[in-house]
């Protein structure tokens, strides 16, 4: 079966104190964002890479492109108003049996993780990678807090990944709020979703803590 991965990026980062956008900042000699590209080509070089991009971008990202001579093959798609949107306009691009979908500034997924994912969407559809809390939580409510069992929640990572019947479907449904992501817009169409062991290391890098710990990682 083919397979497509559709990259997001987004706009600046405010919480990273800097006017460059997230995507874009050097981890040890290379943007964020060809990092990430790099890590799905080493996993399958045949696979189909889109990038969604606001419209205001795509200029400075071909300028990095030339700039750092970026030789990996990829499809330039310019975003929406919402996450919702890019996606969608993502997914009019995508060819692919299998379409993976992944924050642009998680470039620290293992491919081990990204195998899982793809190999295990076979089998089961709709398929996400998550880890364990290790932090004790406690729920907030408006008179007091009560602490949970964390083993009952898992965090979410990227990619999360789909057939490629079920996830174009999915997002021919009307925006709501309540889309916080991929596999929650599936889940709308009572799609049950699969999950798989994510790794520790596949941080979202949203702010400057963030951004020393990749510079680790790279």
């Amino acid at each position: 079966m083919t397979k497509s991965i559709i990259i997001t990026a987004g706009g600046i980062g405010k919480r990273m104190e800097s006017n460059i956008p997230k995507q874009f900042i050097d981890v040890n000699g290379l943007p964020i964002l060809m990092h990430t590209i790099t890590k799905f080509f080493e996993y399958d070089n045949s696979i189909e890479i889109i990038l969604v991009l606001p419209k205001e971008h795509v200029d400075y990202w071909y300028q990095l492109v030339s700039k750092f001579k970026f030789a990996i093959e990829h499809i330039i798609v310019e975003g929406g108003e919402e996450r919702f949107y890019s996606i969608k306009n993502g997914l009019k691009k995508a060819s692919g049996d299998l379409i993976g979908i992944h924050d642009g500034v998680r470039p620290f997924v293992s491919l081990d993780v990204i195998q899982s994912v793809f190999e295990s969407t076979r089998k089961f559809n709709a398929v996400i990678p998550v880890v364990d809390l290790k932090e004790s939580i406690r729920k907030v409510g408006e008179v007091k807090s009560v602490s949970v069992d964390r083993s009952a929640y898992k965090i979410i990572q990227t990619p999360q990944c789909f057939t490629a019947n079920i996830i174009k479907e999915a997002y021919l449904q009307d925006y709501s709020k309540e889309f916080t992501d991929d596999a929650s817009v599936v889940e709308r169409m009572g799609t049950k979703i699969h999950l798989v062991k994510g790794n520790d290391e596949n941080i979202k890098i949203t702010t400057p803590m963030d951004l020393k710990l990749a510079s680790i990682l790279a």
